[in-house]
């Protein structure tokens, strides 16, 4: 009897097939609607599950994922117009949930079973503060109008300019320090792509071996030897 107890017990746990996420979370408030989980390919959003709400805001779905990657969530609320429609998230196979509302799709999402998606929200809080600096200066320049001289001009421009170098150095930095995480490649593929080039290879050399073999240490690799390659 223990025996065939345990074996039941067994049978009933569902394990994350290797390779796979498996992906659950709750909409609060939602009773209708669609989800979509999606992923880009070739510049193109590709659709891998879609998930029909009818009464229960709860969703769950299990997806093949080789390697960690950015997908995105994309809401159908049907005859309810929103911007708040899209959600991106760093995916890892495993087991992983995301937990947010109707009213703030995007801004009250709780994401949690990736370290990748804690890094990537690491950065992405420091990155907030660089773009509030950049507002600054936008609005310096509104505010002055007519009265806007050359100097103050030049002033906030070279202002801009210092933040920009601090920007991109500070992405640099966070990515070769996280070598080891698939966050790395794709923050220097997607923030500094246009960085000096030795910055880029010190960052490709700093990824793990599992990382430099994954989709965005590959890609990394491809965009370092095309930008060698069109630079000579």
């Amino acid at each position: 009897l223990g025996i065939g107890l345990l074996t039941l017990i067994a049978c009933d746990k569902k394990e994350t097939p290797e390779g796979s996420l498996h992906l659950t979370g709750n909409i609060k408030g939602l009773s209708q609607g669609k989800l979509y989980i999606q992923k880009i390919k070739d510049t193109s959003f590709v659709v891998l599950d879609s998930i029909l709400f009818k009464g229960d805001s709860h969703f769950e779905s299990t997806i093949k994922l080789k390697n960690p990657e950015v997908l995105y969530l994309f809401l159908d609320r049907g005859q309810t117009n929103s911007i708040d429609n899209n959600l991106s998230f760093f995916a890892e196979p495993g087991e992983m949930n995301i937990d947010t509302n109707l009213k703030e799709f995007y801004a009250s999402a709780k994401i949690t079973g990736s370290k990748n998606h804690d890094l990537l929200t690491d950065f992405n809080n420091l990155k907030s503060k660089f773009n509030d600096k950049n507002l600054d200066l936008i609005e310096r320049k509104i505010k002055a109008g007519s009265q806007l001289t050359q100097e103050t001009t030049d002033s906030i421009n070279n202002e801009y300019q210092k933040l920009l170098t601090r920007k991109y150095r500070y992405t640099a930095n966070f990515a070769a320090t996280h070598g080891d995480y698939e966050v790395a490649p794709y923050l220097a593929l997607t923030e500094i792509g246009d960085i000096n080039i030795a910055y880029l290879d010190t960052i490709s050399k700093k990824l793990s071996p599992k990382v430099a073999k994954s989709k965005y240490g590959l890609l990394l690799k491809k965009h370092i030897k095309e930008r060698k390659k069109n630079e000579q």
